[in-house]
């Protein structure tokens, strides 16, 4: 049986509104933590003109694959396993074929995943990004942020408690210092887009 996640098919509407904007003239897009594949369906099916290639832990893959096996798209090749990782060095483990890489990604999509890992896989996240980009890449993050130190929101606030009881290394992150991974990585700000149920997407150009 497939993986689902109801909260892909509450936001898939909503994310791609924001895609089919930023994402309009781009041509091959990275998904990094593509879960349980539902993203990628839905949007490869509506951007046919986009490569989707979709990326997360080894045992994710196997659900993923029934997702695009069952679409049978023509713009969502294989998945591969792509996780951040702190080690040897920060950045995203395996090291991704150059021959398969070419010019790197002109888009790069991530849709709940900070508040997931570590803040250390965070940085890692954003100090393995320039490798996978192309010179004038977009990166589209999307989830919870907290504002100033704090919470946006009731629901971001249990939802925070949940996830420590949960993970201690995990919790949602503060907008600033996750902007301020993104400019060191060469990553300048173009949108910060409010999305239903107190979430975010937040858009970067690089170059």
């Amino acid at each position: 049986m497939k993986p689902h996640s109801p909260a892909c098919e509450r936001n898939k509407a909503p994310i791609l509104a924001v895609l089919r904007e930023h994402f309009a003239d781009r041509r091959r897009a990275l998904e990094i933590g593509s879960g349980t594949g539902q993203h990628a369906v839905h949007f490869a099916a509506a951007m046919p003109g986009l490569i989707w290639q979709c990326s997360d832990a080894e045992d994710a893959l196997p659900g993923i694959r029934m997702w695009l096996d069952e679409a049978a798209l023509p713009n969502t090749p294989a998945p591969f396993a792509l996780q951040a990782t702190t080690q040897p060095a920060p950045g995203f483990a395996p090291d991704i074929d150059p021959s398969a890489l070419g010019e790197g990604y002109d888009a790069v999509f991530s849709a709940n995943t900070l508040h997931i890992m570590g803040w250390p896989e965070v940085q890692a996240f954003f100090a393995g990004l320039p490798a996978l980009l192309a010179a004038d890449a977009t990166v589209a993050v999307y989830g919870p942020f907290n504002r100033d130190g704090a919470y946006t929101s009731d629901s971001n606030r249990d939802f925070d408690a949940w996830l420590k009881a949960r993970d201690p290394r995990s919790g949602i992150r503060d907008f600033e210092a996750v902007r301020a991974l993104a400019e060191a990585a060469g990553l300048r700000l173009v949108a910060d887009i409010a999305m239903p149920a107190n979430n975010r997407t937040l858009i970067w150009r690089r170059g």
